[in-house]
């Protein structure tokens, strides 16, 4: 009874917000016009149904799509001929996805969470299973997905500490949708615990699939070309595959900010513009590309000269090698960001935000920094610092002064640099500790098609 009432209650409420809900897409449009394309599939209508018999997979954002695609890899290679529906929710996850499609597969936005919304959805699709990617719980659509016969799984779950406090607050609501799975696969055992706790019966731990993510060999290539050519003046004309007359001993010093939040900048700038010249390179890359703009002023703000990644093609013009920061307000490089660095910090983990991923960071051979604030990737962070992958840092000014001291060009008595030494130990076991826990989108792909063998 008191569950019905919630449901109702939260139905409500999402209805009366759907004018502002559209408003705000619309205004999102602006900067990113993909939110204002095939909006009348945010209410469930799709502009042309597709054949039922798909396999549906939900992954909301860029993260979550990019986790998915290793995902959908096994899939494929166990299912051949495997027909995928995937949708999102943000515009830089279905511009992402849209890579991912092969032939016969659609594409879609997930709608607005409403009852009338998500049955025109499931209607209009007819999935044959549907997978939501790491936090996914919608109370409407698990409820009309379970009435109308739409088996749902939990993939690459996580649930932090923070966020199960956060439900319990909201249990009548979440409890009864999270029981309606039929099964939640979780990244490690602390997850399937909360999992559990917060009402899921069929747990199983796969481990993280961004383990699985690939680096792209090209933007690897290219990043280590810039590293190698970051010389005074020596920039020009560094193409992916080779520097000109360039020496290691001429090289600049790379510092990355990855994955950056609203408060980090400002606080990360502030340290930078009292770090003595000449100066390593600071790279930041923004997590969110509507924020580009904005960081690029408090780089102005701060009195540091700056370059744009977006101004260039291929390879920074010479005069990119004088400037203070490189901001990188481009999206699906950050292979080509970590590859370029010395050492990069982690974005997310010096406020109270939880950290982003640092898999990829690893998965490259960066060594990294990061903050107290972990929580969104607990077990990740843990198990880095214990292979020696990654270092902690009590705050920003910490963290900048641990960079420069590993990227700093000093000698001992015996002519032996320790920050080099210290830097290369923690980049080889950052490759070790990402190769060491691959596998997850092969149990999943498993998993997956044990619950629902979809019409090829």
């Amino acid at each position: 009874m008191r569950a019905g009432l919630a449901r109702a209650a939260y139905a409500s409420l999402l209805w009366l917000a759907i004018p502002a809900y559209l408003a705000r897409l619309w205004w999102r449009g602006r900067r990113e016009p993909g939110y204002r394309q095939h909006m009348a599939e945010r209410l469930g209508w799709p502009a042309t149904p597709p054949p039922p018999g798909r396999l549906w997979v939900h992954a909301v954002s860029l993260g979550e799509t990019l986790a998915a695609a290793p995902l959908l890899q096994a899939l494929r290679e166990q299912q051949p001929g495997l027909r995928v529906l995937l949708t999102h929710g943000t515009a830089t996850g279905r511009e992402a996805g849209a890579k991912l499609l092969q032939p016969g597969d659609a594409q879609a936005w997930l709608p607005y969470d409403t009852p009338g919304a998500v049955r025109r959805f499931l209607r209009a699709h007819r999935p044959v299973a549907g997978v939501l990617m790491e936090t996914e719980i919608w109370p409407a659509l698990l409820q009309a997905a379970q009435h109308q016969g739409v088996p749902m799984l939990l993939a690459n779950a996580r649930l932090s500490a923070r966020s199960a406090a956060k439900g319990q607050r909201l249990a009548l609501l979440l409890q009864p949708a999270v029981a309606s799975l039929h099964a939640v696969l979780a990244q490690t055992e602390a997850d399937a615990q909360r999992l559990r706790a917060a009402g899921a019966a069929r747990v199983q731990v796969m481990g993280s699939l961004k383990f699985d993510i690939t680096p792209s060999p090209a933007l690897l290539a290219q990043g280590q070309a810039w590293r190698q050519a970051l010389a005074q003046g020596a920039i020009q004309g560094v193409t992916q595959g080779a520097t000109q007359g360039v020496t290691q001993a001429s090289r600049r010093a790379v510092v990355l900010a990855a994955v950056t939040r609203e408060g980090e900048e400002a606080a990360l700038l502030s340290a930078w513009r009292a770090v003595p010249a000449p100066r390593p390179l600071l790279l930041l890359v923004p997590r969110h590309p509507q924020r580009f703009d904005a960081v690029a002023t408090l780089v102005a703000q701060a009195g540091l000269s700056l370059q744009r990644r977006s101004a260039w093609a291929d390879a920074p013009p010479a005069a990119a090698a004088q400037a203070d920061v490189w901001l990188g307000d481009s999206l699906g490089e950050m292979a080509l960001y970590y590859a370029c660095a010395d050492v990069a910090l982690l974005g997310g983990s010096f406020e109270p935000l939880g950290g982003q991923n640092l898999i990829e960071a690893a998965a490259c051979g960066c060594p990294l920094l990061m903050g107290l604030h972990t929580f969104n990737f607990a077990q990740a962070a843990d198990d880095a610092l214990a292979a020696g992958a990654a270092e902690r840092c009590a705050d920003l000014p910490a963290a900048v002064a641990r960079a420069l001291a590993l990227v700093a060009d000093e000698r001992d008595g015996q002519g032996h640099n320790q920050g080099q030494r210290d830097r290369a130990a923690m980049a080889a076991q950052a490759l070790r500790f990402a190769s060491a826990h691959r596998g997850a989108a092969a149990r999943m792909a498993t998993a997956v098609l044990a619950l629902a063998r979809p019409a090829a």
